[in-house]
């Protein structure tokens, strides 16, 4: 009785001092300690659970300096960072995430304390605000890793495009992707006669006679295929939202100062896997032309 008592007691100053230290150590010595055979292998498993917190800065406790550090120094990394770079490790992102092996980045307190003072995503993106599409997990990517406008049929205005031009001037973003997908919604209801989008809500209308305008719907109506049809109407649109970027001045200014990679890119749903089947950089310019589609 007197062992088990002081046993007890070893048991419960454990818990106390990992709770204190404000790490996962007390919530692991809650759990019941394994038999005897198996203590060593579940000594060095606790320590190493502490040994990750204390590299994070939750065991040891930090500070708002601590975490300004922090994120000063990964500041500096990301602005040394080629856009190719950038580019590859997204396509890297997006194999780990579409064969299963995404490394599902989640961000310690630390970390997300270090995000408070400032943001320095790598890559802007417009998307679509379909539910089935997250960026952030399509290409495994974490907290404050990647600047995300998402709107019905990921298409530009003058709300979506301010949002793109301060990620690329004032965040520095290093690549500046339009990405659609498959059975897209807001391009299918695109394609239907007008007299039918007219029914619609007046914004929800405007915004699919604006995309119905820059599908040539000509040209898709030969396609008999219903996926090649649905993927060539959702290509269509993204070329379309990367040649209005292709107007910016200011974008293309850091295009062809080899800061910025425009990509167009297309999300199969049914595989997880994307497409980037068209880029803008200032290797595929031609000297002269500041973009590559002539003003209409």
């Amino acid at each position: 009785m007197a062992n088990q008592g002081r046993d007890a007691a070893a048991m419960a100053a454990l818990v106390l001092s990992g709770v204190a230290a404000g790490g996962v150590l007390g919530l692991m010595a809650m759990k019941m300690i394994p038999k005897e055979k198996e203590e060593a292998d579940y000594r060095k498993h606790l320590a190493s659970s502490v040994e990750q917190d204390a590299n994070s800065g939750i065991a040891t406790g930090f500070t708002m300096e601590d975490a300004r550090e922090k994120a000063d120094t990964e500041h500096m990394i990301a602005k040394r960072m080629k856009p190719e770079e950038v580019l590859s490790a997204l396509q890297k992102g997006n194999a780990r995430f579409w064969m299963g092996a995404a490394h599902r980045p989640e961000a310690s307190a630390f970390e997300r304390r270090a995000l408070i003072s400032k943001q320095f995503p790598l890559t802007a993106v417009l998307g679509c605000s379909d539910s089935r599409v997250p960026v952030e997990i399509v290409f495994d990517q974490g907290l404050g890793d990647m600047f995300v406008v998402r709107v019905a049929g990921n298409c530009l205005d003058n709300t979506t495009t301010a949002s793109l031009e301060y990620a690329v001037h004032h965040l520095s973003v290093k690549v500046l992707m339009v990405m659609g997908h498959e059975g897209c919604g807001a391009i299918k209801a695109a394609q239907l006669p007008t007299a039918d989008i007219a029914k619609e809500p007046t914004c929800l209308g405007n915004l699919l006679t604006g995309l119905k305008e820059g599908l040539n719907e000509s040209d898709l109506k030969a396609v008999r295929d219903s996926k090649a049809h649905d993927r060539e109407a959702v290509t269509t649109n993204v070329k379309r939202q990367v040649e209005k970027l292709t107007l910016d001045k200011g974008i293309m200014e850091q295009v062809k100062k080899g800061n910025l990679i425009i990509v167009g890119c297309f999300y199969e749903i049914s595989s997880g896997i994307v497409d980037f089947f068209h880029e803008v950089s200032s290797k595929s310019l031609t000297p002269g032309v500041s973009s590559l589609f002539p003003m209409k």
